[in-house]
């Protein structure tokens, strides 16, 4: 019992969407190869295997893809297939971590013909950096600076044809020119329960885990229509299954771990919930501004806005005004209260 409690309390929040080591290490295991082991995703998928089967019939490299949308959703995933497809290597590495222009053509200078650069967290690339970007994607160089002052000139330098596959949970920071150099532009969507079974169906068999319909469909429930959560959960529920039960994993099994975990039949976990009762005790259901709501509750705006809200407007909960976040009627029905001042105001 005392492990289970320390897994509690390591993983705090197990519904944190953002990328956790156990997450990466897991992920490598159970990331699948090829489009037909990809589940979920269908029109994203289908207009992919079209460019690239084109692609490869000329002779050519793959154009430049931007994947968008929520994290935990499969982006780095995909971007390893269509490598896989192409039949190149991929390059991998993050925004923030190309800090100088310099780090940047070296990265590119290191590609070979035909290879995948994967960037995640495109939007956090600085504006310098960025700039590099523009005739590599374009005209397959880039200009180099020699020297300095008067005496410094600029030589071009040629690159091999590669695909640059941009990751990003906001499209909307991404700048004009940057956007615009990308020739496919694809929305993630959030997974249906009916997907999420299957994968965690698919997970389980790989972990030489059993699990029963049942287990597999209440795990899915709670997942928020992402794949990376429902995976944290099947490694959750089969710790529990392992120690406190015969290592199978039945409904009765995941009801208890999930429970354990905090985590409610809607989804919704310790952050959300107190996120949702502030705004209805503390701001009359709203509207309230988010640095305002994450100061209340002592969360970070960033976590607020792109891991609680995402979901919770999906479910109808909160809706976004000029003038801050409102919860709705069903929030209220969720929770089983009433707004005397303002109810008839709150949205359905």
């Amino acid at each position: 019992m005392e492990d289970i409690q320390k897994e509690l309390d390591r993983f705090e929040r197990i519904i944190d969407v953002t990328m956790k080591q156990e997450d990466n290490d897991i992920e490598k295991t159970l990331r699948p190869k090829r489009f037909e082991d990809y589940i979920g995703q269908e029109e994203v998928k289908e207009t992919l295997r079209v460019f690239i089967q084109a692609a490869q019939k000329r002779g050519e490299s793959l154009d430049h893809v931007l994947l968008y949308g929520p994290p935990g959703l499969g982006k780095t995933t995909l971007a390893g297939i269509i490598a896989h497809e192409m039949g190149v290597h991929m390059k991998v590495t993050t925004g923030p971590a190309i800090e100088r222009p310099g780090d940047m053509a070296a990265i590119l200078n290191s590609l070979g013909s035909g290879d995948v650069l994967f960037i995640d967290e495109i939007h956090r690339l600085n504006r310098q950096v960025e700039e590099i970007l523009y005739p590599a994607m374009e005209d397959f160089a880039i200009d180099i600076m020699i020297g300095k002052g008067p005496s410094a000139k600029s030589i071009r330098l040629d690159l091999p044809r590669f695909t640059l596959v941009g990751a990003t949970t906001r499209a909307g920071l991404l700048s004009a020119p940057l956007r615009d150099r990308f020739g496919m532009l694809h929305h993630m969507e959030f997974y249906t329960e009916q997907e999420l079974v299957r994968i965690v169906k698919q997970s389980a068999r790989q972990l030489e885990v059993e699990i029963d319909d049942e287990g597999a469909g209440e795990i899915a429930r709670r997942s928020r229509g992402t794949p990376r959560l429902a995976n944290r959960m099947l490694k959750r529920v089969r710790d529990f299954a392992q120690v406190q039960f015969d290592g199978n994993i039945t409904l009765e099994i995941a009801l208890h771990a999930l429970n354990a975990l905090k985590v409610d039949p809607n989804g919704l976990d310790t952050v959300d919930r107190k996120m949702l009762l502030a705004m209805i005790d503390m701001f009359d259901g709203g509207p309230v501004g988010l640095d305002t709501l994450a100061a209340t509750i002592g969360e970070d705006p960033g976590t607020i806005e792109d891991v609680c809200e995402p979901y919770l407007m999906q479910q109808g909960f909160i809706q976004r005004t000029p003038r801050g976040r409102v919860v709705t009627a069903a929030c209220l029905r969720y929770f089983h209260r009433e707004l005397p001042g303002n109810a008839g105001q709150i949205s359905l």
